[in-house]
C-alpha cells in the first residue's frame, strides 16, 4: 500500500463556504492546502479521533473529528474512492472509516447534541444538519426559545444569518434547559466581547487601509481598531500573514496584516490592514499584566516593560499574540539599491516587493501573489514610452495582474530575480495559440535562451550611443545660436520677411541696434527652428548603417533553411521554438564562434557609425556656409539697388529744390505706411536735407531774377 494519497479539486467546508484545494494523506497526518489563500491545515495522525464517510451535495465527503473537539469537512470525493481511503485509515491511523448518511425525512423536531465545536441536530441516530459553533456571532434566549446569529459569509451570495430553536420546558434537577442550551453554545461560539482591560494600547496610528487614524487596543484573543467613525474587532484566528516592509525612502516602514475573512466597511472588503510608521518614532510600552503572567503566556517573546521604535513594538506584540512569522523582503535589490520597485497598478502608483515566496504590492489596492499560484510572468514594452516596461503576472486561475511604468533600469534585476525563482517567463507574442504546448514544458523555461532580453540590451546600447551623439550635436548648435559675435545676417536668414529691415538697420544704425532689447527676442525666436532640426535628425535615415545582429540571430539566419528542410511545413512560431531548443543544446565552442562573428559585426557597425556621423556633420556645415554666402550676396545686390534709387532721388530733387524742401518738413501727424526700419528713413532724410542746402545754380538764379 502507498504511504501517501493525494486528491486534487477537493473542497473544504469553512464557515459555510467551500474552498477548493489539494488534500494529502500521509503516515504523519492529513494536510489540506487552500488554493485561494495558500493557508495550510495540518492534522497530526495522533490527533485523529473519528472518520466519517457520507454522501453530500458534491458527491461524497469525509468528516474528521480530532481529540480536542475540532471538526474538518472535505467534499468532492468519488464513491469508488471509499475502499482506498478505508484501507488507508486502517493501516496508518488505526481508525474505522464509518459510513453515516444524513437524514432526509424533512422533520423539524429532534435532538440537539453538542460535540466539540459542533452542534448536531439529529432525528434518531441520523444527523439532519450540523452547525459549527465558531460561526455563531451571538446567542440570545427567550421564553422556551434560543436564537443563534451567524457571521456574514462574504464569499457566498446568500448567507444564513439566524436560526431559532424551540426548547420544551422540563424541570430536571432544577436546571433551566434554555440556559443550559445557551451556555453550551456560548462556551464554543466566536462571540467577541471586550471584557477586561486591554493588554496594551497604541494610540493614533496612521492606517492606509482602511484609511484614517486609529487607536489599536490589543486584547488576548482579538485586535480592536477604534477610529472616529468606524470600529473593527479582528480575531487573531483570521490573521493569515504578517509583513514588515521598508519604504523606498528608507525613512518609513509598512506593517501589513493579511486577513481572511476580511473586515467590512459597508460594501467594501479589506483583505489587508496596512499601517505606516516613521522610523524615528520611539515608544516605551508597559503591558497590563504582571511579570509572571507575561512569562507564562509569551515564554520570553515579550517582557512587561519594552522600549524601541514604534513599528518594532507593534510588530513584536502582534507576532507574539498571533503566533505567526513576520515576512520581510529577501535578497532582492533594485537599481537604486532599494528592496522594492516603483510601479503603477490600475490607476495608482505604489511599490512592488519581490519576496522569497511571492510578490506583494502596496498599497492601493494591496495585492499578494504567491509563487505557487503563478502560471507565468511576462515582460512587456511600456504603452506610452520606451523608458519603462510592464511586468505582467498570470495566475493558474486565469487572473492577470499588470504592474506598469517600471523604469527600464530595473529590468535586469527583476529578470534575474524571476529567473532565480524558476518562474515561467513568456513573451506576449509567443503566448497566443501555444498555451498547451508551453504548459507541457513549464519547468524548462528557466535556462532557455531569452531573445527578448538580448534585444532589449542591444537596443539599450544603441539608444545610449545615439543619445550621446545627439547631445553632442545639440550642444554645438545651441552654442552657435547664442554666439555673441553672430551677425544680423543669420537672424534674417531664419525670418525672410524681415530680411530687408534687418540689413538696412545694420547699415544705418548698427551701434544702437546691438544695445536694443529686441536683440534678445531675435535669439529666442532663433531657437524654434533649431528644435525642428533636432527632431528631424531623430528620424530614420535610410543611408545610416544598419544595427548589428546578436549571435543568436546570426546563427538563426544561417540555420533557418536547414531547420525548414528538416521539418517541412513548420510554422514560424514552431520554428522559433525549435531554434531556441537547438541553441540551448549547442556546445560552448560553437556558441563562441557565433559570439565572435557578432563582435566583429558590432565593431564594423561602430566604425561605420563614426564615419557616418562625421560625414553628415561636414555636409551639414558645407550646406550652411553656402546658404549664408548666397544670402549675403543677395543682400549686397539689394543694397546697391537701394543706393542707385537714392542717387536718382537726389538728381530729381536738384531739379525742383523748392519741392524737396517742402517735402522735408512733414507734419507730426504724418504716419508712414512703409514697414522699413528707422535706419532707412533717417538715411533718406539726411540725404534730402543735404540736397536742399546746396546753393542754387546759375540757371536757377537767372530764372529767379526773371
Amino acid at each position: 500500500m502507498a504511504d501517501t494519497l493525494e486528491f486534487n479539486e477537493i473542497y473544504q467546508e469553512v464557515k459555510g463556504s467551500m474552498n477548493d484545494g489539494r488534500l494529502r494523506l500521509s503516515r504523519q497526518g492529513v494536510i489540506f492546502k487552500n488554493s485561494k489563500t495558500g493557508k495550510v491545515d495540518n492534522i497530526q495522525a495522533s490527533e485523529l479521533a473519528e472518520g466519517v464517510w457520507r454522501r453530500v451535495a458534491l458527491g461524497h465527503g469525509l468528516k474528521l473529528l480530532t481529540k480536542n473537539g475540532h471538526v474538518y469537512k472535505y467534499d468532492g470525493f468519488r464513491e469508488s474512492e471509499f475502499d482506498k481511503l478505508s484501507d488507508f485509515f486502517k493501516a496508518h491511523y488505526r481508525l474505522e472509516l464509518a459510513e453515516k448518511d444524513l437524514c432526509v425525512k424533512g422533520w423539524n423536531w429532534g435532538t440537539v447534541r453538542f460535540g466539540g465545536q459542533l452542534l448536531s441536530f439529529d432525528i434518531g441516530e441520523q444527523p439532519v444538519f450540523e452547525i459549527p459553533l465558531s460561526n455563531v456571532s451571538q446567542c440570545t434566549t427567550g421564553k422556551n426559545e434560543v436564537t443563534l446569529e451567524f457571521h456574514q459569509n462574504d464569499d457566498a451570495e446568500v448567507s444564513l444569518m439566524e436560526v431559532r430553536f424551540y426548547v420544551p420546558p422540563t424541570q430536571e434537577d432544577g436546571v433551566d434547559p434554555v440556559e443550559a442550551f445557551a451556555q453550551n453554545v456560548l462556551s464554543k461560539a466566536d462571540v467577541i466581547q471586550a471584557t477586561g482591560d486591554a493588554i496594551c494600547i497604541f494610540r493614533e496610528l496612521q492606517c492606509l487601509t482602511p484609511r484614517g487614524r486609529y487607536d489599536i487596543r490589543i486584547y488576548p484573543t482579538f485586535l480592536h481598531l477604534h477610529g472616529k467613525t468606524f470600529d473593527y474587532k479582528i480575531p487573531y484566528t483570521t490573521v493569515l500573514r504578517l509583513f514588515l516592509l521598508p519604504h523606498k525612502d528608507q525613512r518609513q516602514m509598512f506593517f501589513v496584516i493579511s486577513l481572511d475573512p476580511p473586515i467590512k466597511q459597508g460594501q467594501t472588503r479589506y483583505h489587508f490592514l496596512i499601517l505606516l510608521f516613521s522610523k524615528d518614532e520611539d515608544i516605551s510600552l508597559t503591558l497590563n499584566m504582571n511579570e509572571e503572567e507575561v512569562e507564562k503566556r509569551f515564554e520570553g517573546r515579550l517582557t512587561k516593560n519594552m522600549s524601541g521604535s514604534l513599528y518594532e513594538m507593534v510588530s513584536r506584540v502582534m507576532k507574539a499574540l498571533v503566533n505567526r512569522k513576520i515576512t520581510v523582503p529577501g535578497n532582492f535589490q533594485g537599481h537604486s539599491g532599494a528592496q522594492c520597485i516603483t510601479c503603477s497598478y490600475k490607476a495608482s502608483s505604489g511599490l512592488l516587493y519581490p519576496l522569497e515566496r511571492g510578490f506583494i504590492y502596496v498599497h492601493k489596492p494591496p495585492v499578494h501573489i504567491r509563487f505557487d499560484e503563478i502560471s507565468f510572468v511576462n515582460f512587456a514594452r511600456g504603452t506610452t514610452t520606451t523608458r519603462s516596461f510592464d511586468f505582467e503576472i498570470e495566475t493558474k486561475q486565469g487572473t492577470q495582474y499588470t504592474f506598469s511604468s517600471i523604469e527600464r533600469e530595473e529590468y535586469g534585476k527583476l529578470f534575474d530575480f524571476v529567473n532565480a525563482k524558476k518562474l515561467n517567463i513568456k513573451n506576449r507574442g509567443l503566448k497566443e495559440g501555444m498555451k498547451q504546448s508551453y504548459d507541457e514544458y513549464a519547468d524548462s523555461d528557466e535556462d532557455q535562451h531569452d531573445a527578448y532580453l538580448e534585444r532589449m540590451k542591444e537596443e539599450g546600447k544603441i539608444r545610449e550611443e545615439n543619445a550621446n551623439d545627439s547631445s553632442d550635436g545639440s550642444g554645438e548648435e545651441t552654442d552657435e545660436s547664442f554666439n555673441p559675435g553672430e551677425e544680423d545676417d543669420d537672424v534674417a536668414e531664419e525670418f525672410d520677411s524681415n530680411a530687408s529691415a534687418s540689413s538696412s538697420s545694420g547699415d544705418g544704425d548698427s551701434d544702437r541696434d546691438e544695445k536694443k532689447p529686441a536683440k534678445k527676442a531675435k535669439i529666442v525666436k532663433d531657437r524654434k527652428p533649431r528644435k525642428k532640426q533636432l527632431e528631424s535628425k531623430k528620424g530614420k535615415d535610410p543611408n545610416a548603417p544598419k544595427r548589428p545582429m546578436s549571435a543568436y540571430m546570426l546563427w538563426l539566419n544561417a540555420s533557418r533553411e536547414k531547420i525548414k528542410s528538416e521539418h517541412p511545413g513548420i510554422s514560424i512560431t514552431d520554428l522559433s521554438k525549435k531554434a531556441g531548443e537547438l541553441w540551448k543544446a549547442m556546445s560552448k565552442e560553437r556558441k563562441e564562434e557565433w559570439d565572435r562573428k557578432a563582435e566583429d559585426a558590432r565593431r564594423d557597425y561602430e566604425k561605420a557609425m563614426k564615419e557616418y556621423s562625421v560625414g553628415s556633420k561636414s555636409e551639414s556645415s558645407k550646406a550652411e556656409r553656402s546658404k549664408k554666402k548666397k544670402k549675403k550676396q543677395e543682400k549686397q545686390v539689394k543694397g546697391k539697388a537701394e543706393k542707385k534709387g537714392a542717387a536718382s532721388k537726389s538728381s530729381s530733387s536738384s531739379k525742383s529744390p523748392a519741392k524737396s524742401v517742402s517735402e522735408s518738413f512733414k507734419s507730426k501727424e504724418f504716419v508712414s505706411s512703409d514697414e522699413s526700419s528707422s535706419g532707412e528713413s533717417k538715411k533718406e532724410d539726411s540725404e534730402e536735407e543735404g540736397v536742399a542746402s546746396l546753393p542754387p545754380s546759375s540757371e536757377d538764379s537767372a530764372s529767379g531774377s526773371d
